[in-house]
């Protein structure tokens, strides 16, 4: 009888350490714990909530390269949730969109990274087209959005309401190469990857993500890892 019970709860423990999950939040009420990268950081008060803003400095259209990357995260499958709010610079082009969203699996040299973003001045545009390219997922850095649109169309792109500066929920799931984004805390995603370009086993660091000509706001992080 003693085996049997010690047997059954060797078992519990072993199915407890397999699906093991680690929750961390951040609050982003600072900019400690984030390493700009091409970006400018900045403590604010943003319609009424603190936050982190990110800014791009660069003039013009320049690399995907840009988020605040929080120095303590490490991410291969799991749930990122966040607050974010995104718009377009006041020294931004005619072509700006507020880009604005998560980076995920950074390599540690900041080389190569998955991501997938907000276009928050697309969603109510009066044009279908531009709102049908509401939200994108990239690959950094052999897969941009014109790659991806040009040799997939409408794969990785797709619609959801978005308002101009407006804080958004979002959650992003990733399971190996598998990424499901989810809006305004919808119960069904607004967009899915199943084809993560770096592959399933590509684990790394997070970024607080903006494209070019943006200003951004970061509140509420949290990351639970799965293992």
């Amino acid at each position: 009888m003693k085996s049997i019970l010690l047997a059954f709860q060797l078992l519990v423990i072993c199915c407890a350490a397999f699906g093991q999950t680690t929750r961390k939040a951040y609050p982003l009420a600072k900019t400690d714990g984030l390493q700009p990268i091409r970006v400018q950081l900045k403590q604010v008060i943003y319609q009424g909530k603190t936050a982190v803003m990110v800014i791009d400095t660069a003039q013009g259209i320049t690399s995907e390269l840009k988020y605040a990357r929080l120095t303590d995260a490490s991410f291969h499958n799991g749930t990122i949730e966040v607050e974010l709010a995104g718009k377009p610079s006041g020294k931004a082009g005619a072509t700006a969109r507020g880009f604005v969203g998560i980076a995920f699996r950074i390599t540690e040299q900041n080389t190569a990274f998955e991501c997938i973003y907000l276009r928050p001045t697309n969603g109510r545009a009066e044009d279908q087209v531009r709102r049908n390219h509401s939200v994108q997922y990239i690959s950094y850095p052999d897969y941009p959005w014109e790659k991806l649109r040009k040799e997939s169309p409408e794969k990785y792109e797709s619609y959801v309401d978005l308002e101009v500066g407006k804080w958004t929920k979002v959650k992003i799931i990733v399971q190996d190469a598998t990424a499901r984004l989810y809006v305004h805390g919808a119960d069904q995603p607004t967009l899915l990857v199943l084809d993560l370009k770096h592959g399933p086993a590509q684990h790394g660091g997070i970024g607080l993500w903006i494209g070019s000509g943006t200003e951004a706001y970061f509140r509420n992080l949290v990351v639970t890892t799965t293992k």
